[in-house]
């Protein structure tokens, strides 16, 4: 435990239940951005496990002595940070973040600086140098660079290794003082181990840093994180969409002046938002959209598709990745919409259409992803809209004669959600082939680029969705497919679930080419 976490926790037993309550001024004071401690969550109904660990991201002082933190759950979703009042906290176990530089090097500094100040003591010479004022001042010089090899800068620079080793080793540097002697063997081979072991140290902690899978960044909304203090905190309160209020789960860079309102008010048609309900209102009154700008490709019952071009509606489409970003947490927002194609889900009624959920994707992908961005808003969550929203995505790739994919990586969300479309395509066209195979071909023989050319999903996608369902297994020499009854019970279930599903005869839309176009 760090010097000063030992003087919270020693404060706060100190101060007994008073601080374990988080009511202390002494140890709250203490408390700021970085340190991890306990805290109670307000939803939590677990019996004997009431406190979980949270790393504070901000902090304000409330008045009359009172602070408010705005916290995040270790191992929890973003999207569940809030602020908490001092009362919720547990500050008999806070813990002080570890402080490194800007390279992230701390522990090999330290290492190096022990290193310095124990070649210091194992290089002291037998007697004092000439000219020089004896005792430790002399031995302390010897550990430093001769004046003929000394760079401009590098003495001064030494010097504050050499202090902050002193206390180590008992000696105090002396830069003015007589030439030092040379370091000894030992004193060379101790330095050089310490370099090395410095060096290794750092690129550990380097590659512990550096993300593991590199993300893209060209996507209308391409993966990625902002670890600054702003993005990490919601910004929003509440957000008016229609008829609905909707609390956001993540930071959107809205004007900062909108930010300080408890209710940030959106046309539900046009998205642009508004500082008052007054100000929504007089907006409803001018403006003529009643559906996204664009082309409707889809409509079948009362679901309806719009195709809407960035380039040409810039404005629309950045409100909308604006009123996105309220909701993922894995996407980095990017106002240059004009490489983008946005396809607008809509709920039809005699008042116009209102929005359901998008997705984007690129007009010339490298990768052949038929998906940037994908988000069902959280009023229309958990009534099979994500779906529809994906298998529309793979219906626009079999009509462009290719086989699509999401971007990767998929958020928590996004993966589920995915894996859950998926996986009940695959069992639906597998349950197809052998109920008709079992009248007409039954030594029928299906591969994955058979189901690729069917679905027009990626051949990995397919792969790695059969193995996540353990349907795929070697028997022979060869490979074959095993569907349980289990899983074909838990597959009708699931699509008596679907009631809306796309219908490829309500589509009308032409793929256009990009590359030949020229330009977007």
């Amino acid at each position: 435990m760090s010097k000063r976490s030992a003087t919270a926790a020693a404060a706060a037993a100190a101060a007994g239940d008073e601080a374990a309550n988080g009511s202390s001024p002494d140890v709250l004071a203490l408390l700021t951005t970085g340190w991890k401690l306990p805290v109670q969550r307000r939803d939590d109904t677990v019996v004997g496990e009431p406190y979980h660990l949270a790393e504070i991201i901000s902090k304000k002082e409330m008045g009359g002595g009172k602070f408010a933190f705005y916290v995040h759950y270790v191992d929890y979703n973003k999207r569940l940070d809030e602020w908490v009042e001092q009362d919720r906290l547990d500050v008999s176990q806070a813990e002080q973040p570890v402080k490194k530089d800007k390279d992230g090097l701390s522990r090999a500094k330290s290492q190096l600086n022990m290193a310095n100040a124990s070649s210091v003591q194992s290089s002291r010479p037998g007697t004092p140098g000439v000219g020089g004022g004896g005792g430790d001042d002399s031995d302390a010089a010897a550990g430093a660079p001769s004046g003929r090899d000394r760079m401009p800068g590098r003495g001064r620079k030494r010097s504050r290794l050499n202090d902050g080793s002193a206390s180590a080793g008992g000696h105090i540097a002396d830069e003015a003082g007589a030439p030092p002697g040379e370091p000894s063997e030992g004193a060379k081979t101790s330095q050089a181990e310490a370099e090395a072991a410095a060096a290794a140290a750092a690129e550990e902690e380097r590659k512990r840093d550096r993300p593991r899978n590199p993300q893209r960044s060209h996507g209308s909304l391409s993966s990625g994180h902002h670890d600054d203090v702003v993005s990490r905190m919601k910004n929003i309160q509440t957000v008016e969409l229609g008829q609905f209020r909707l609390k956001p789960w993540y930071f959107s860079p809205y004007p900062l002046e909108l930010t300080k309102n408890p209710v940030l008010y959106l046309c539900e048609f046009c998205l642009k938002y508004l500082r008052s309900k007054k100000c929504l209102q007089r907006h409803a009154e001018k403006c003529t959209l009643r559906h996204p700008p664009g082309h409707e490709i889809y409509r079948k019952a009362n679901l309806s598709f719009y195709e809407v071009d960035g380039r040409k509606n810039r404005a629309y489409c950045q409100n909308l990745c604006l009123l996105a970003k309220l909701f993922l947490d894995h996407k980095t927002l990017e106002y240059d919409t004009d490489p983008f194609l946005f396809y607008i889900l809509c709920e039809v009624d005699a008042h116009g259409c209102h929005l359901v959920g998008y997705f984007s994707k690129e007009k010339e992908s490298r990768d052949d992803y038929n998906v940037a961005c994908i988000l069902t808003l959280p009023s229309y969550q958990r009534r099979g809209f994500g779906k529809v929203l994906i298998e529309f995505s793979y219906e626009l790739s079999k009509v462009e004669g290719k086989t699509g994919s999401p971007e990767k990586p998929l958020s928590d969300l996004g993966l589920l959600s995915y894996r859950a479309y998926w996986s009940d395509t695959i069992l639906e066209r597998l349950l197809i082939i052998y109920n008709n195979a079992k009248i007409q071909a039954p030594d029928k023989v299906i591969s994955i680029s058979d189901l690729s050319l069917m679905t027009s999903m990626k051949s990995e996608d397919i792969i790695s969705t059969m193995q996540h369902l353990g349907v795929l297994r070697y028997h022979r020499g060869q490979h074959i497919i095993v569907i349980t009854g289990e899983q074909i019970e838990k597959h009708q279930v699931s699509m008596k679930k679907r009631s809306a599903r796309i219908d490829p005869v309500c589509l009308e839309w032409t793929p256009v080419d990009w590359v030949k176009r020229g330009k977007w």
